[in-house]
C-alpha cells in the first residue's frame, strides 16, 4: 500500500476520534485544509466516501465506520510498537501533550521545563492551557495537571506542590475613597470581579475562612469573565475586588499596583497534581518527564 493512503487512513481516524478538521488539524499540528485534501484525496483513491459533512457535524460513513472498525486495532498496534521502540531507546524521545489550567501551567510546569528540556533534548512539549474541566483520554493528551478535587476518575496521580493560597484583591485606586472591608458581608458594598469556568459555565463561589469556620457567599459579579489573565488585570484597572490564587497576583501585590483586601478570610486550594490514566503504557519518555514534574525545580 501507497504511504499517501497509509497517512490519509490515519488522518480519517484522527479526524472522527476529534470530531472535527479543526481539532483533528490541531492534535496533528497541520492545517485544516490540508486535512481536507487528504480526505478528498483517500476518498478518491477508495472509490467510496468516508465522512458525511456540513457546516455543523461531521460524521462516518457507513462504510467509514466499517473501516475505522478494521483500522482501529492496527493503530493501536502501530502505537503500541513505537512505545516499545521509545522503551528501547538509550536516550528517550518523542512528544508529550500536557493539558494544563493557567497558574499551573505557568507556575508548576515552566519552571521545571528548562532543565528538562537540558537533559531530554529528543522529547518536545506541547503545553495546552484551557482552565475548564477536559477529558485528557478523548483529547489525547499524555497527562493533565488539575487541582486534587477536579480530577478525573481511574487516575494515576502525581502532586506537584503546596496548596494553593487564595487572596482578595483591589487596586489602591479603587479602594480610595470605598467603604472599609472587615468581613465577607461588607462586599454587597462593593464591586466584585467574578470568574466563570469555561466547561461547566458556572461563576466561582467565593470561599472565607475564620477561625476553623469556612462557608460561601454568593457574589454579585459586576464583572466576569472566564479568563483569569483579564479577572486580574480588571482588578489592577480598578474595576473592583477580585479572587485570586496567590501567585498569580504576586508581582503585583509586590509591586503595589494590587492590595490584599479581607486578609484572612481567604481560603486555600489543595495542591495541584499532575494525572494520567492508570491503564496508559508509560514510554521512557512519558517516565522521565513525570519524574521531572515530580522535582521540586528549587532543588535543580
Amino acid at each position: 500500500m501507497d504511504r499517501d493512503r497509509w497517512s490519509g487512513l490515519a488522518i480519517f481516524a484522527e479526524i472522527v476520534d476529534a470530531g472535527s478538521f479543526a481539532r483533528a488539524a490541531e492534535r496533528l499540528g497541520l492545517s485544516a485544509s490540508a486535512l481536507s485534501h487528504a480526505m478528498r484525496s483517500l476518498e478518491t483513491k477508495l472509490g467510496v466516501r468516508l465522512l458525511d459533512r456540513t457546516t455543523r457535524s461531521l460524521a462516518p460513513t457507513l462504510a467509514g465506520e466499517a473501516l475505522l472498525a478494521s483500522l482501529r486495532p492496527a493503530i493501536a498496534s502501530v502505537t503500541r510498537a513505537l512505545d516499545d521502540l521509545d522503551n528501547a531507546r538509550d536516550t528517550p524521545a518523542g512528544r508529550i501533550r500536557v493539558s494544563a489550567h493557567r497558574v499551573a501551567a505557568v507556575y508548576a510546569i515552566l519552571p521545571r521545563l528548562t532543565d528538562f528540556a537540558r537533559n531530554f533534548p529528543d522529547i518536545a512539549v506541547e503545553l495546552v492551557v484551557d482552565d475548564g474541566f477536559v477529558d485528557i483520554v478523548a483529547e489525547r493528551f499524555d497527562c493533565g495537571v488539575r487541582h486534587a478535587q477536579a480530577l478525573q476518575g481511574d487516575m494515576i496521580s502525581v502532586r506537584l506542590g503546596d496548596p494553593v493560597p487564595l487572596v482578595y484583591v483591589a487596586s489602591p485606586a479603587y479602594l480610595d475613597g470605598q467603604a472599609a472591608l472587615t468581613s465577607p458581608s461588607d462586599l454587597d458594598d462593593h464591586r466584585c470581579l467574578c470568574y466563570r469556568y469555561t466547561s461547566s459555565g458556572v461563576v466561582h463561589r467565593w470561599g472565607f475562612e475564620r477561625d476553623g469556620r469556612s462557608f460561601e457567599r454568593t457574589i454579585r459579579g459586576d464583572f466576569t469573565t472566564n479568563d483569569i489573565d483579564v479577572l486580574r488585570d480588571a482588578a489592577v484597572s480598578g474595576l473592583g475586588i477580585a479572587c485570586l490564587p496567590l501567585p498569580h497576583a504576586a508581582l503585583q501585590l509586590a509591586a503595589g499596583t494590587l492590595v490584599e483586601v479581607l486578609s484572612g478570610w481567604a481560603p486555600t486550594l489543595p495542591p495541584n497534581h499532575l494525572y494520567y490514566p492508570s491503564r496508559r503504557q508509560a514510554t521512557a519518555a512519558f517516565r522521565v518527564f513525570v519524574d521531572a514534574m515530580r522535582a521540586d525545580p528549587a532543588d535543580g
